[in-house]
């Protein structure tokens, strides 16, 4: 008999463990609504005349207390809200309009708490401003919660409201054709004590050399003419690959007018004017054809085109016994400073390929580059390190050319 109760309590158990499960699922689900989703990118999709609005899966806590919205375009009037808002809250109104909502907003620098009408409260905010916001939490009195507003890491002010039994989730809001963001759920921040400085996670600092190329957050955005060859738009690393940072990817988030996106490796002076692949000190994957260059405006036929939504790696297989130079340690450097090299480097030789084979630099040992669109290699080709070693390097040509680059994917 005990047995058979045991058996019953126990399918009991699993039931109950069974229906917890599904609640969560429903519970922890994001929501939107003339929004669409492509990775952290969120455009609006609706007509001016109706409301955006996204609500993110899990609401803010001790441990996940802050989250960032960069301004990637703000359209045709940048009506972009972002704020808390309850579990349940309605999608075709701006965060911050309905009560137990509270949010601040792009276009007029207001904060909108529970009303339709705003409060003044901090400057207006433009294309590529990042816009943050966290809570802290009030271990005394748990029925209210301090809400804070940053704008580019730096706290614009706070506000209390009461805080919802079901706790407040992470929304943004979008009212105007064009207006376009990045959504970073998990931006980390901290408040320095001394001077009130807040301190957010930010990738600008990984980039060396910038060519006709903007950052924002882990995007790069193509800025040049993109009327001929010599518009070229160079993003490159600060550091080189080694052994322990082998390898990057970068995700085509807009693929442009004609998709000249070219991921590949290149030396660290190499001109900001010439597509990876194209000149000495450098092998890249193009896009638009799927060729490979190396050292060469010929390119070979190597792999598939790619176009938006693709992710795009490029990664090196070190020997096992190599060790890196410790003349090239991985400080930061200025463009201005470039090491010398023995042979005197003609800056014209970027239009012509046979100038280059006179001023050939000293090059290190073989290695083997490699290549892998969306998770699966394409192909590999040995080549040998230039000195001070290979730099990820990042080429667009085309107008509205846009790509998510991680440079530490396998990392964590």
């Amino acid at each position: 008999m005990d047995d058979i109760n045991l058996h019953y309590r126990f399918l009991n158990w699993r039931r109950r463990i069974r229906e917890i499960r599904e609640v969560r699922a429903v519970r922890y689900r994001e929501r939107f609504k003339k929004i669409q989703r492509n990775g952290d990118i969120l455009r609006y999709q609706g007509n001016s005349d109706e409301v955006g609005c996204y609500v993110a899966p899990r609401p803010v806590s001790k441990g996940n207390c802050y989250f960032e919205v960069t301004i990637i375009d703000t359209g045709v009037r940048g009506m972009i809200a972002v704020g808390l808002v309850p579990q349940h809250y309605k999608l075709d109104h701006q965060p911050g309009w309905l009560p137990q909502s509270v949010a601040y907003h792009a276009d007029d620098g207001k904060l909108y708490n529970g009303n339709t009408v705003g409060q003044q409260f901090g400057p207006k905010c433009n294309r590529g401003d990042r816009i943050g916001c966290g809570i802290y939490i009030d271990p005394v009195n748990e029925g209210q919660i301090t809400v804070f507003f940053t704008k580019n890491g730096k706290e614009v002010g706070n506000v209390e409201i009461a805080r919802p039994p079901e706790g407040l989730y992470p929304a943004l809001g979008m009212h105007s054709l064009g207006e376009e963001v990045q959504l970073d759920l998990h931006a980390e921040w901290r408040k320095e004590e001394e001077d009130g400085m807040m301190i957010v996670d930010s990738h600008e600092d990984d980039w060396g050399r910038l060519h006709d190329v903007t950052v924002t957050g882990m995007l790069l955005e193509y800025v040049g003419k993109g009327k001929s060859i010599v518009d070229v738009g160079l993003a490159q690393a600060r550091w080189p690959l080694n052994t322990h940072c082998h390898y990057y990817e970068l995700e085509i988030m807009n693929a442009g007018e004609k998709c000249y996106i070219a991921l590949g490796l290149a030396r660290r002076d190499y001109p900001k004017d010439r597509h990876p692949g194209w000149s000495r000190g450098s092998i890249a994957y193009h896009a638009d054809d799927g060729k490979m260059f190396h050292g060469s405006g010929l390119g070979d036929p190597f792999g598939p085109r790619c176009i938006e939504g693709d992710i795009m790696g490029c990664g090196i297989m070190f020997p096992r016994d190599y060790n890196q130079d410790s003349g090239d340690d991985m400080e930061d450097w200025e463009p201005d400073t470039q090491p010398k090299y023995s042979q005197v480097r003609n800056d014209l030789y970027a239009n012509n390929d046979e100038d280059e084979e006179d001023g050939e630099e000293p090059e290190g040992r073989k290695v083997m580059v490699f290549f892998t669109r969306n998770g699966k290699i394409v192909g590999r080709r040995e080549v040998a390190l230039p000195l001070g070693g290979f730099y990820p390097t990042v080429g667009m040509m085309s107008t509205g050319e846009k790509v998510r680059v991680e440079l530490h994917p396998l990392s964590g």
